[in-house]
């Protein structure tokens, strides 16, 4: 069980696999999101505890940090597009969603045609692009990247709550996580608390951190430190801000926390960011 850094050598926060995609590969986990578009039959993965063995047309879905392993994959048997997890954490009705859109692994072309024709079309004008390589290229992949996360996200929550009842479909809290989700992003930088982010959505502190990682499937110290990491990677680009500087402009208190936090998230300290960021320019 490894964990798996990606960089983004042509593209920033999105890479792309075809030719030379591994037969197999053992169980690992990384930071950012993995779709697979399945080309040929006979692929095996395995995401989580859960076996899954996708036909040609259907597209395999693998989350930010969920473990995952490939058992077998034909000789151009997909066509892989891995992005930055900073695409639906920056968002906060996405995160809010990612509840219910990060328990599903695949999109059966046989089941939801419609669904996995459109997802389909989206890889393929990125595939397209990001070889291309025309004028804005990062930002047209991502507007389809997001196109996707949209398709998705209203296909899984529709399901669900045609599932579970619109009664039981609390659409308050909803609300909630998603008004706490906007506070976060804008005052990260702040020595924010949870009972302060309760206080603007109108909760007791109990029940917003149960509401909060019931939705979100994360802590909220966990999820804070998640957007000052990605905050200090932005402020790590430019070589006229020092890291120190990085570290208490992105929100923490102290370089030793920072640089603990930043390993955990990135594998990497953010000095090692630094150098590899320039390389990679």
């Amino acid at each position: 069980m490894d964990k798996e850094i990606i960089y983004y050598p042509h593209v920033q926060g999105i890479t792309m696999a075809e030719n030379g995609m591994p037969r197999q590969f053992p169980s690992h986990w990384h930071n950012d999101a993995e779709f697979t578009l399945i080309e040929k039959p006979g692929c095996r993965f395995r995401v989580g505890d859960e076996i899954l063995t996708p036909e040609p047309g259907d597209v395999l879905l693998v989350w930010p940090r969920q473990l995952h392993e490939i058992l077998h994959m034909p000789e151009g048997g997909g066509v892989m597009i891995q992005f930055s997890s900073r695409l639906m954490e920056s968002h906060s009705d996405l995160v809010a969603a990612s509840r219910f859109i990060s328990e599903r692994h695949l999109l059966s072309a046989s089941k939801d045609p419609e669904l996995c024709t459109r997802v389909r079309e989206l890889i393929s004008q990125i595939r397209k692009l990001y070889h291309s390589n025309p004028t804005l290229v990062e930002t047209r992949c991502k507007v389809r990247i997001y196109e996707m996360l949209i398709l998705i996200g209203e296909h899984v929550m529709q399901g669900y709550r045609e599932q579970i009842g619109d009664e039981n479909f609390s659409d308050k809290a909803w609300e909630y996580i998603r008004t706490a989700c906007g506070y976060i992003a804008d005052h990260s930088a702040e020595d924010l608390t949870q009972a302060q982010v309760a206080a603007q959505t109108g909760l007791s502190p109990y029940y917003f951190s149960k509401l909060f990682h019931e939705y979100t499937q994360m802590t909220f110290p966990a999820y804070l430190s998640g957007i000052r990491v990605q905050n200090a990677i932005h402020l790590l680009a430019s070589e006229q801000v020092s890291v120190t500087e990085c570290a208490f402009t992105a929100g923490f208190q102290s370089t030793t926390t920072f640089n603990k936090v930043f390993r955990e998230h990135t594998g990497c300290t953010p000095r090692e960011y630094r150098k590899l960021h320039r390389q990679s320019k």
